[in-house]
This record gives C-alpha cells, sequence and structure tokens, in this order.
C-alpha cells in the first residue's frame, strides 16, 4: 500500500491513539505543523477507501477510525518499494545508514538474529 506523507503521518497517530475522530486527529499533530481539520478529513477518508482505515462507530455526527491496516504492514510496503528504486539490493541501504550512524553495531547483532531464525524456520519447514 502506498502512502502519501501525510497519510503515513496520519496512520502513525491513528496507531498511537487507537480509535479517534478526524479532530482527534487533527489535534494531535504539534501546533506549529498542524494541517487544517478539511485537510485531515478528506486524507482520513482516503485512507479509508484505500483500506488502511475504517469507520469502527459514530458519535453524534462525528466518524471514529481505527487502523486496520498494520504498522509493520505499511513498513514493510515501504522497505519494499525502496529495495526497488536500488535493484532489489539492500547494501546501497545498509552503507548509507552506517555511514550516517542510523544503523549501529546492536542493530546488525539483532539483524543477524532475526537472519538465523528465518534460516532454521526455512530449513524447518522443508523437512
Amino acid at each position: 500500500m502506498k502512502l502519501a506523507k501525510l497519510e503515513l503521518e496520519i496512520m502513525q497517530i491513528v496507531w498511537r491513539l487507537g480509535t479517534c475522530s478526524a479532530r482527534e486527529i487533527q489535534e494531535a499533530f504539534p501546533e506549529r505543523k498542524r494541517p487544517a481539520y478539511t485537510t485531515v478529513q478528506t486524507t482520513v477518508y482516503r485512507l479509508e477507501r484505500k483500506g488502511a482505515v475504517r469507520i469502527s462507530k459514530r458519535i453524534s455526527n462525528a466518524n471514529i477510525f481505527e487502523a486496520i491496516t498494520s504498522q509493520a504492514e505499511v513498513q514493510g510496503s515501504i522497505m519494499d518499494e525502496m529495495l526497488k528504486l536500488f535493484g532489489g539490493k539492500a547494501t546501497p541501504i545498509m552503507s548509507h545508514l552506517i555511514k550516517t550512524g542510523s544503523l549501529t553495531l546492536d542493530d546488525i547483532h539483532e539483524a543477524e538474529q532475526t537472519l538465523r531464525e528465518l534460516d532454521k524456520k526455512r530449513k524447518g519447514s522443508r523437512k
């Protein structure tokens, strides 16, 4: 699922708040970069059409929304798109993260552990 910058920011708020109205989403933005209520409302309904959120209930004339797409799903989709930009190669991304200090030795150890666990699962499913 491709999300625009504002859509992603709104999803992060919805994941943090759980169920919320468009007004609550708008008010969760920092005051200095808070989008107009109508912008938030339009974007939330766009997210509903994309299948990222749904109306969970209605209170008076306000719709209450909840996420139906997980943060992990969206992050995975973003990572897949990024990898496509680099021809499917993770090395340029990792090199950049290392050079900027965004990727630490602890991150690498955690990634190694995840790779070992995935390798065990793959080997276990072949039996």
